[in-house]
């Protein structure tokens, strides 16, 4: 596990077990069958990439893609009082370079990210006498690449980049903690098992091809709403 992933489990098991006194498990939620949270989110999309070229063969080099800080929406529908659905709205921008290979430090462009997914969850009795309400859940993630852009000559020697598509699946942890009426703070966690295969086509000819694994970290936090 990487120091980043401790971190962050180590914030949101704090966040859900700290403050004021743990209260009875049979507690009464304010969560219910029939509810809809929508939730607006900043969000951190974090890849904690590994990758390494497969064409030509002695290149070299790992490609790394950026960190992203976008806004984001999330619907959450409750089938009983305990599960619920949870689905996302929202798209990342994210710069790709080819760090270390032969060729050196080769900038390739940037890409757009569409990472729709969708989590069954299962939320706990309010666990403090401020009935903050933590939640689990684990899903499915398809993710669309698209507006991928390569700089071209004369600042790179990639001309054209493209993404495949990738499916995998998602994991989640988080809290809602109640404001007033049917307002509430949200703090959540995904770890994102996405890989896909980068290719880029080189000015004056020549292809250079990876396998990236993103397996990304969605840090959020918002303003959610009770309906």
């Amino acid at each position: 596990m990487t120091k980043f992933s401790k971190t962050v489990l180590g914030v949101l098991a704090g966040a859900m077990l700290g403050g004021a006194p743990v209260v009875s498990a049979q507690a009464e939620g304010w969560k219910q069958a029939g509810d809809i949270l929508l939730r607006g989110r900043a969000v951190w999309f974090k890849p904690t990439e590994s990758s390494h070229t497969t064409r030509p063969s002695g290149l070299g080099g790992e490609a790394e893609v950026s960190n992203s800080l976008v806004p984001e929406l999330d619907l959450t529908y409750f089938l009983t009082d305990k599960l619920a659905v949870e689905t996302i709205f929202g798209v990342t921008p994210h710069d790709l370079v080819l760090k270390r290979s032969t060729l050196g430090d080769v900038d390739l462009g940037d890409v757009w990210l569409l990472p729709a997914t969708v989590t069954l969850q299962y939320h706990f009795d309010p666990m403090t006498s401020a009935q903050v309400s933590p939640y689990v859940g684990a899903g499915l993630n398809y993710t669309v690449f698209f507006g991928e852009d390569a700089p071209g000559a004369p600042s790179s020697i990639a001309e054209r980049i493209h993404l495949q598509n990738s499916f995998g699946f998602a994991l989640q942890a988080g809290i809602d903690v109640p404001i007033k009426d049917n307002w509430f703070f949200n703090l959540d966690v995904k770890h994102v098992w996405l890989d896909t295969d980068l290719r880029t086509d080189l000015v004056g000819g020549g292809k250079v091809d990876a396998d990236i694994d993103l397996n990304p970290f969605v840090v959020g936090f918002g303003i959610g709403f009770r309906f």
